[in-house]
């Protein structure tokens, strides 16, 4: 079997709360292959920015911690490298999309500097050479007047520009993997749509493997080959994206569906998941979603386990297998 561009196994990341580590992500793992867009989805606070912030070597002692699991990229554990090698790595081997650009971009420094800064310190580019190729990539994520532009600083940028400098940056040394953190979410449906077409075909131009983190199941059915989605730091469902929007096992996933408004069923009856993702240190000793969930019943009260329940599919969930999937 092929290398997989990113691999995470068992990957578990811990904060500190009043002197205590508590779990923020616990015992994830995922396979990413080169050329695929896996969708992370899940509400807020389920996990799904620290993931790729553990990936990116971001989480870090005295308040955060990778403290189990491995995290290859290209076979390469990452856990076991130090700050420096790391550093090596990050906006050359992989890359990350912020969620906010504005505060993601340096205000006091053009963004055609910001650009070329990888190029420089990865490539060994001049100045001038790393800013002409910055050029080219503002051309290429189809900023105006590009050549211009690079002098302009990030508060003269629209938001949508803004994050087209943001994916310009990530791809400057062209990655491996990119991890894209909800690049949509401050965006209008019509940059939103521009921007997922511009990702599409720049992944398809590198052979980029992508993660791409959201909460929006639109967006995932329109990029995604695989999903896996996360509740309150645990994977409770993946498979491929067909198989998740045909037939969704987990509860979690199917009240994800429930809330998600439809043009083609003008009657629909949108629903709320009741209550919240649970705080850190107030985590259900069983299932996670089990406060929450309207078919919780006896045997929810324990651990559950990602089962298959098809092919590539699985869910977290003891159900999923039994009477709730045989009448799905």
């Amino acid at each position: 079997m092929a290398i997989p561009a990113l691999e995470l196994i068992g990957l578990r990341t811990e904060f500190r709360i009043r002197g205590a580590w508590h779990a923020a992500v616990r015992d994830v793992s995922l396979r990413l292959e080169r050329d695929e867009t896996l969708a992370l989805v899940g509400e807020s606070g389920c996990g799904k920015s620290v993931t790729a912030l553990s990936v990116m070597g971001l989480v870090q002692p005295p308040t955060g911690r990778v403290a189990a699991g491995r995290i290859l990229l290209d076979g390469q554990d990452l856990a076991a490298l130090d700050g420096a090698a790391l550093e090596a790595l990050r906006g050359d081997r992989m890359a990350m999309i912020f969620q906010e650009p504005m505060t993601s971009l340096n205000p006091v420094m053009t963004v055609g500097d910001q650009v070329a800064e990888s190029l420089r310190i990865h490539r060994g580019l001049s100045r001038a050479a790393a800013l002409e190729r910055a050029g080219a990539l503002f051309e290429e994520v189809k900023i105006p007047s590009a050549v211009q532009r690079l002098r302009e600083y990030p508060h003269q940028f629209s938001g949508g520009m803004r994050q087209r400098v943001m994916i310009a940056m990530a791809l400057a040394c062209e990655p491996a993997v990119l991890l894209a953190d909800e690049p949509t979410t401050a965006l209008d449906v019509t940059i939103q749509a521009q921007v997922l077409g511009l990702l599409a075909d720049l992944r398809e131009r590198h052979g980029m493997a992508v993660l791409f983190i959201t909460h929006n199941l639109g967006v995932v059915a329109q990029i995604a080959d695989r999903v896996a989605v996360m509740y309150a730091g645990e994977i409770v469902e993946q498979g491929p994206v067909g198989a998740i929007f045909a037939r969704p096992l987990h509860p979690y996933t199917r009240a994800l569906f429930a809330a998600v408004p439809r043009i083609d069923l003008p009657g629909q009856a949108l629903s709320a998941i009741g209550g919240r993702v649970p705080a850190l240190d107030a985590m259900p000793k069983g299932c996670r979603f089990a406060p929450r969930c309207p078919l919780a019943q006896a045997g929810c009260e324990r651990p559950q386990v990602l089962a298959e329940a098809g092919p590539g599919h699985a869910a977290r969930c003891h159900l999923a297998t039994g009477e709730f999937a045989l009448h799905a």
